[in-house]
């Protein structure tokens, strides 16, 4: 089956929805796909539920679809280089669940794996865990958290062969396999395309049976957050 679409916009047509749980892959602006959110802000779909570590930065990566008030709700880790998601945040104009960053890597793989819920020791005793089960294991006590499953999932990669399996570069690959994991309809932004069967099956990292569409973006921007180097002498 070939899952290649010409473009973001017909990657997204009729998959989006108001009112959905949107997972996005990515780290800071590193391996976010660049074409698919601004798909996303283009198809005009609001009061999305969004789900990634993080909300890019000001005017770039989910900051497009915080400056068009697009998102209701980020269920995130780090926010810090945001102004735009601190001012509505602040404001009470933009839902929050903070989540630990190791949890919410947990939460995305166990949804895409069928398991509804787990206990970890991480935020008990914190505003973390307020209003979840606490159980105690051992003499040690755990939070329970739920799993997260996606209504729309979107990844960037830098490979994938046409039935959708998926080969991330070095830090890139991030939350991608776990996102691409956690929805219930997953599409794949890719650099490089190849025909079915032209992977080594030892370099694949996430399955084609994840991915049900795929958008070839050959030349993304990649930006950089915050350029840092050596002071010349």
């Amino acid at each position: 089956m070939n899952k290649e679409y010409p473009d973001a916009k017909a990657a997204l047509a009729n998959v989006v929805k108001n009112g959905q749980t949107i997972a996005v892959g990515g780290f800071g602006l590193c391996g976010i796909p660049e074409a698919l959110i601004a798909a996303l802000r283009d198809s005009g779909v609001k009061e999305l539920t969004a789900i990634s570590n993080n909300a890019g930065v000001d005017g770039f990566g989910l900051g497009q679809l915080l400056t068009t008030r697009q998102i209701k709700k980020m269920v995130s880790s780090y926010v810090g280089e945001n102004k735009e998601f601190e001012r509505q945040y602040l404001a009470g104009e933009l839902e929050l669940e903070f989540t630990p960053q190791g949890t919410l890597a947990e939460k995305l793989r166990a949804g895409g794996a069928g398991i509804p819920a787990f206990f970890t020791k991480t935020g008990v005793g914190t505003i973390v865990a307020e209003g979840k089960e606490i159980r105690e294991f051992d003499g040690q006590k755990y939070v329970m958290e739920r799993a997260l499953v996606a209504d729309v999932s979107l990844v960037k990669a830098w490979k994938a062969d046409k039935a959708g399996n998926l080969v991330y570069r070095k830090t890139a690959r991030n939350f991608n396999p776990n996102v691409a994991m956690a929805g219930k309809v997953t599409i794949a932004e890719v650099e490089v395309l190849v025909e079915t069967g032209d992977l080594d099956p030892d370099e694949i990292h996430t399955p084609g049976i994840f991915v049900h569409r795929i958008v070839v973006n050959t030349q993304p921007e990649k930006r950089i957050e915050q350029r840092t180097v050596r002071p010349t002498k």
